[in-house]
């Protein structure tokens, strides 16, 4: 097949209305950096630990969430004076908050689209900085609890069936063909979605569409197209209702699977389950964006790919900032917080299992990244 699926397709705009207050608003995307006479910043610095100071806040996806509270704090106990807050809206309104200036950077779990990237520019006044600094599995999650310590396999047809709600019980020919050897139950398959517009959700469309054009005839969308379904705002609101329920199934980001089985993933001849390597491996076989640049690092995920130990449900959330702010705090904030992300240190905490078991960056997508936040500097 080998075809790839664009990242930010189907994209809708959440559209760009103020937002309730985070901590800090902004007028403008723009806020300075302490540096050399240009105005730029020292990445290196921030990144070997010199003491940084000042407030800044984030908000956006709830994928993120784990490896961001071990990011804060690594980055605030190399610099006390910093206090930076994230908020775990959902990739939606951390796009809409960071476009409309109520936050400083923002996560999402999907490049921003062609009108939201516009809105940004106008917002930072220049460029946009959009990095892939979290890459995860989208590990589909069920609750059969005398199952819920293996892997129930399921082909990309069948994934597709069941969240369309075309297969609706556990016992069905086509799950069962694919497990001789688990016993399955006589049990009604209730599947579980994401209610708010969700980055997750479009990742997890995208390959259901890529992987299932026969079965999942939907656009891929960060709001799910199917009605009358169950479903919880955030991932652990998607959590919430599968752990509540036998018989459930959902998707969420692979850091918060907890006591809930997972399935594997039917990848050509093989059915493949999460993990933080075969996340790394669909990635490594993916192009660029058509439309990447310098500072915007987009992925072409290969969805379909029949490449073998490749896990094709893969979530790269992206971290979005402004090439220029207005102020010297802000900018040297964002540009040391995400160059510790970045860094190796920061990458190795969020995957660390008992932290977000991420799948870190590559040393050549580091040196990109860290080139990118090179660029951020005070207007």
């Amino acid at each position: 097949m080998g075809t790839t699926v664009k990242l930010a397709l189907g994209r809708r705009m959440a559209g760009i209305s103020a937002i309730g207050a985070l901590a800090l608003t902004l007028a403008a995307c723009g806020d300075s950096a302490s540096g050399d006479g240009d105005g730029t910043t020292d990445s290196t610095d921030s990144s070997e630990g010199s003491e940084l100071s000042g407030t800044i806040a984030g908000s956006g996806a709830s994928s993120q969430e784990n490896a961001v509270q071990g990011w804060l704090a690594g980055f605030m106990e190399a610099n006390p004076g910093a206090n930076v807050t994230y908020d775990p809206t959902g990739s939606g309104t951390g796009r809409e908050q960071f476009i409309n200036g109520t936050v400083q950077f923002a996560g999402s779990d999907a490049a921003l689209d062609g009108e939201e990237l516009t809105a940004a520019q106008e917002r930072c006044g220049g460029d946009v900085i959009e990095l892939p600094l979290y890459i995860s599995p989208i590990a589909v999650v069920y609750n059969i609890p005398d199952l819920n310590d293996t892997n129930i396999n399921l082909g990309p047809d069948t994934i597709a069936g069941i969240f369309n709600g075309d297969i609706t019980n556990w016992n069905d020919p086509a799950i069962v063909e694919a497990n001789p050897d688990i016993e399955l139950p006589d049990l009604e398959i209730v599947p579980v979605n994401r209610s708010d517009d969700s980055g997750t959700t479009e990742n997890f469309t995208e390959y259901l569409a890529a992987a299932a054009p026969e079965v999942w005839t939907h656009e891929p969308s960060g709001l799910w197209p199917v009605e009358g379904t169950q479903s919880g705002a955030q991932t652990s609101g998607v959590l919430g209702v599968v752990e509540g329920a036998e018989g459930t199934i959902g998707y969420v980001d692979a850091s918060r699977v907890g006591e809930l089985g997972s399935v594997a993933v039917g990848v050509g001849d093989e059915f493949v389950p999460f993990s933080p390597e075969a996340a790394a491996n669909v990635v490594d076989v993916s192009p660029a964006a058509e439309d990447a640049t310098d500072t915007i690092l987009t992925i072409d995920l290969a969805r379909d790919t029949q490449e073998s130990g490749a896990y094709p449900i893969v979530l790269v959330s992206y971290s979005l900032a402004c090439g220029t702010y207005d102020s010297e705090e802000h900018a040297s904030l964002v540009q040391g917080y995400l160059t510790y992300v970045a860094s190796e240190e920061g990458q190795n905490r969020a995957a660390q299992p008992d932290v977000a078991g991420s799948a870190p960056i590559s040393e050549g997508m580091r040196e990109r990244v860290t080139a990118a936040l090179d660029t951020i500097s005070a207007g």
